[in-house]
């Protein structure tokens, strides 16, 4: 069985995408690392990169080359000041040298050494072919980024069947959501408390809670940076950020020096119902805005969707609940967490092979169940919630213009979270024994339509609003 931690689901990383951006920088990583363990590392006179698939065909606008530099030059995704990821890459292409994991120089040309090919492997639409030349031979490795900033090698054992096998210590192993509701109901715990246990199975309380408290707050400095940046976005577009006036309009003149205080303020200021979905809005295009200019963000599940969960997250604490307090947090991030694993598992988190439904429809189902949970749902109210998000997801494609995260994805975060909330008002007011699709069987269908889906919709520019807008006119 599969064995997936919250942690594996919230990732710290840097955007536009997880898939094709955190994952080949992970992916880069692991394949240092495994030069070194087989004694290779120091040997190496040369690396080329080869990407395949919808990494090649939306390479470019995702990143995915940067992260690629970024990966083999030794930094680390959760710690690598923002700023200086332009000046990396532009040493990079001036000397045409690559500080391997910041230990050797190695000659490198990116327009040589990084292949784009629009052929894609069998295994996986995200594949790609690191290659190190040692005494005039070449050692090759292949890695598999499949969404969420998951990194996987091809095992021959189960390359036919598309399938990965992991190994779960959990001592309540879940699967499915009927799998949840059942320890649910024999540890008489709500669906929080369940992940908890799991959690605790394999890190101690403390450090949960810690990391739990780093990723709200990357969460919450991410929505500050987006509120507080103005001017267009890069790439070519020219897409003008947003958030900035519509933050300006909604805050009135109130002083704050950092995200903490800025959220207090909020919290105090009173919230007319129109402008409820202003605010929601305003927090979802923060986090994308922010994303799509390589800054930091939290995989929740993807980069291209992590606007979702911090916007109804915030929703609770500055509309719903002002006393809500680090506890609620925690509840609400591992409920999040639960039930995109559930997904994960039975169908995909990945664009390149379910399309837009795989990311933006599981961060609504992820927020909305967990928005259920703290609004009071029972742990069947929260798989509706989450069932109801994702119902009204399914077939959602993914057709970046300009293979960048921008349009329409931006926005599709400010709307996968209007719905989150949506459901999860609807869940409440449901009998989970009347509920005529079971979150189970929408996961069933979110699989078999991705395997339906045209390719030219997965996340490959090829078709729908990437081929029917020009980017010579924006």
């Amino acid at each position: 069985m599969e064995c997936i931690s919250v942690f594996d689901m919230l990732k710290i990383g840097i955007g536009p995408s997880s898939s094709h951006t955190l994952g080949p920088w992970r992916a880069a990583e692991r394949w240092m690392q495994e030069l070194k363990a087989k004694n290779r590392f120091n040997k190496v006179e040369q690396v080329t990169v080869d990407l395949y698939g919808s990494l090649a065909l939306t390479g470019k606008g995702h990143a995915t080359d940067y992260a690629v530099l970024l990966g083999l030059s030794g930094a680390d995704p959760e710690q690598i000041p923002v700023e200086t990821i332009d000046t990396i890459i532009a040493d990079i292409k001036n000397t045409n040298t690559l500080h391997f994991n910041n230990e050797k120089k190695l000659p490198f040309d990116i327009t040589q050494h990084i292949i784009f090919n629009r052929k894609f492997l069998p295994f996986h639409a995200n594949g790609m072919t690191f290659s190190a030349l040692i005494n005039g031979r070449k050692y090759k490795s292949t890695y598999y980024s499949i969404g969420g900033g998951f990194v996987v090698q091809e095992e021959r054992k189960v390359s036919k069947a598309n399938k990965i096998i992991f190994y779960c210590t959990f001592p309540y192993p879940i699967s499915y959501g009927d799998e949840l509701l059942k320890f649910c109901k024999h540890l008489e715990l709500p669906i929080s408390g369940v992940v908890l246990e799991n959690e605790k199975s394999i890190r101690e309380i403390d450090s949960i809670n810690f990391e739990l408290k780093r990723i709200w707050n990357t969460m919450l400095e991410c929505m500050y940076t987006g509120c507080h940046t103005e001017g267009n976005l890069p790439g070519g577009l020219n897409v003008r950020r947003r958030a900035y006036d519509m933050h300006k309009n909604l805050i009135g003149n109130f002083e704050y020096n950092n995200p903490e205080e800025w959220l207090q303020i909020i919290r105090k200021t009173e919230v007319k119902f129109r402008q409820i979905l202003k605010w929601v809005s305003c927090f979802a295009l923060a986090v994308n805005e922010v994303n799509a200019s390589l800054g930091r963000v939290v995989t929740a599940p993807t980069n291209g969707s992590a606007g979702v969960i911090p916007a109804v997250l915030m929703y609770y604490m500055v509309i719903e609940n002002h006393k809500a307090d680090f506890e609620h947090i925690k509840k609400f991030l591992l409920v999040a967490g639960e039930i995109g694993s559930i997904f994960k598992k039975g169908a995909t988190i990945s664009a390149a092979m379910g399309g837009c439904q795989a990311e933006i429809g599981v961060s609504s189902a992820m927020a909305a169940g967990a928005l259920c949970e703290l609004l009071g749902g029972t742990p069947e109210q929260v798989l509706v919630a989450a069932e109801i998000a994702m119902e009204h997801h399914l077939g959602l494609t993914c057709d970046p213009i300009g293979g960048l995260v921008q349009v329409p994805c931006i926005e599709r975060n400010s709307m996968g979270a209007i719905k989150a909330i949506n459901a999860a008002e609807l869940a409440l007011d449901t009998d989970p024994n009347n509920v005529k699709v079971p979150l189970d069987k929408v996961v069933n269908t979110m699989w078999k339509t991705a395997k339906d889906m045209n390719t030219k919709y997965k996340e490959t520019s090829e078709g729908g609003l990437a081929i029917s807008v020009n980017m010579a006119d924006c």
